[in-house]
């Protein structure tokens, strides 16, 4: 089943590239989405895919350099709306 993944990561997220990694990362993985700054110094990641491929993405992000930046991700599942063609970087 494909589903969504929003994830907002706190931490020092912001000016480490954060964003570029994670869109680097996703290639390893039948991912879609994108991954955005926000204005209160968070990160809004979202990943569409089968279930056990986003997971596996998300655990990748944790587990790569990246993870000792992050202070908590907040994870929110949905029904996946299959309206993206790539992985991407938003501004």
């Amino acid at each position: 089943m494909v589903k969504r993944a929003m994830v907002f990561y706190t931490g020092r997220v912001q000016g480490i590239g954060f964003r570029y990694i994670a869109r680097e990362i996703a290639c390893g993985y039948e991912v879609t989405g994108y991954v955005r700054n926000l204005p209160d110094g968070r990160v809004e990641l979202v990943a569409e895919g089968a279930e056990e491929e986003v997971r596996a993405y998300a655990e990748a992000l944790r587990t790569s350099q990246l993870g000792s930046h992050i202070r908590n991700a907040d994870v929110n599942w949905s029904d996946a709306t299959e309206e993206f063609r790539g992985f991407e970087i938003r501004h």
